[in-house]
């Protein structure tokens, strides 16, 4: 299972925070404080430490932490892909601020010791993330391992749970603070879903970040017509699939339901050889152009 095309094609604000995460992460941990930099309530409400709400939004604590963080981070990239970089920068935004508010105000409300500073990183976007990711991204394979049964999305809920339980009820707060967060979202809370950032703004991570590596993406046919998706899958993927077998009806309404066009995800699924993962990046992709 992947979250699409490799590399950060058509995800320039992925792989700004990804970057972000990777630097600050480093620069910081070489001058040991690293572990000083989670959320505190004491710092923000009362000494008004401002600057840790930023440093600890793209500091993790320990190379582990980055190390996973950094994979699921990008892996979620299929999410940019399928919104575009305008909404998923809302996306960023909301589940960044919502999550943090959140975690402060359990720490005032809690009133526990132990949770006087929680563990940095951008717990709030990752696990916010896992919300789209249990509704939208399809089982494509599952196995069995002795009597347990796993699918192709259980190596990513893994590496989530591996995260999530990292620095115990330190990580476990921001993650569930998270996960409420991407919940709000998904229920289009005060109508964010529909908002979207001037271009100038958007397009900040994308001057922010390196380059892409690799070549460039053809330019996409007119727009006119009802079946864009459907010929922009039949121009990114021309390789001859006349050995594929018919697409099974269930995987066909299994994407329909996702809201793709039913000829669209017939033909991508003949595609991707009715994979049915790689037939929905196939569409995230077209989407994007």
């Amino acid at each position: 299972m992947n979250g699409g095309p490799s590399g950060f094609n058509n995800a320039p604000i992925t792989r700004a925070f990804v970057i972000a995460c990777c630097v600050f992460t480093i620069v910081f941990g070489i001058q040991g404080r690293s572990n000083k930099l989670g959320l505190s309530y004491q710092d923000i409400w009362k000494k008004l430490q401002l600057w840790k709400l930023i440093v600890s939004t793209f500091t993790f604590s320990s190379t582990p932490e980055l190390m996973f963080g950094a994979y699921l981070l990008y892996y979620f990239r299929v999410f940019e892909r399928q919104i575009g970089s305008n909404k998923y920068a809302v996306f960023v935004s909301f589940s960044i601020i919502v999550s943090s508010l959140l975690q402060l105000f359990g720490q005032a409300f809690l009133n526990d010791p132990t949770l006087s500073v929680l563990t940095s990183g951008p717990y709030g976007l990752i696990f916010s993330s896992f919300v789209p990711f249990y509704f939208d991204i399809p089982v494509s394979t599952r196995f069995r391992v002795n009597a347990l049964s796993f699918s192709d999305k259980s190596f990513i809920y893994l590496a989530g749970l591996q995260l999530l339980l990292s620095s115990w009820k330190r990580s476990l707060v921001p993650g569930l603070c998270g996960i409420l967060a991407g919940t709000l979202y998904r229920l289009n809370v005060l109508r964010i879903r529909r908002l979207k950032f001037p271009e100038l703004i958007a397009s900040f991570f994308s001057r922010l970040s390196l380059p892409s590596v690799g070549s460039a993406s053809p330019a996409p046919p007119p727009r006119n017509g009802p079946s864009f998706a459907a010929r922009q899958v039949e121009g990114n993927y021309r390789a001859p699939v006349s050995s594929t077998p018919e697409p099974p009806e269930d995987s066909i309404e299994t994407l329909v339901s996702m809201g793709f066009d039913r000829n669209s995800a017939r033909q991508a699924l003949v595609h991707a050889r009715n994979d049915i993962n790689a037939a929905t990046n196939i569409l995230l992709e077209s989407q994007v152009h």
